[in-house]
């Protein structure tokens, strides 16, 4: 199945972000997208970010490895890849999204190896293929909680970044 999930404005603090109506989780795709507007939050405000993945990671908070990791992946201005994954975020744009903010994102045909597991797959302007989002469910709550996500990994550089363009 495929998903259109859309943000009319990104939220910028805790507040804003716990009071989105997809900060119920009760959709693992509500998980995934709201995973993409902390990362996009990072590089302005590191620590409300970590925050609200904290928040959509429920009782398993980042490890201070994930938390480095994610900070490695921003290094040397790589602002734009989360940016990516809204419509319209493309290199020759650097990466500027229309709006309202739309991400697409499908069920992955990868295999889960465990049920209250799910995959999506998330569709970014700068990769060939889709970065994916684990989700797992908590049944005691209904919620879905990030389990895992491969949405920083490299792609295409803008175009005013890119030296050979």
């Amino acid at each position: 199945m495929e998903y259109h999930l859309t943000f009319d404005r990104l939220p910028f603090t805790m507040e804003e972000f716990k009071a989105h109506p997809m900060a119920a989780l009760k959709q693992p795709e509500h998980t995934a997208a709201l995973t993409v507007a902390a990362l996009c939050l990072y590089p302005k405000d590191k620590d409300t970010a970590l925050a609200m993945l904290d928040f959509l990671r429920g009782p398993r908070p980042l490890s201070v490895m994930e938390k480095q990791f994610i900070n490695d992946r921003f290094m040397d201005g790589k602002d734009y890849i989360p940016r990516s994954y809204f419509a319209g975020a493309v290199p020759e744009n650097d990466y500027t999204p229309t709006q309202p903010y739309t991400i697409r994102m499908q069920d992955s045909h990868a295999p889960i190896a465990e049920e209250g597991y799910k995959i999506l797959d998330l569709f970014s302007g700068g990769a060939d293929h889709p970065r994916t989002v684990t989700l797992r469910l908590k049944p005691s709550a209904g919620q879905w909680f990030l389990w895992d996500q491969l949405l920083l990994a490299g792609i295409r550089e803008p175009k005013s970044k890119d030296a050979w363009a």
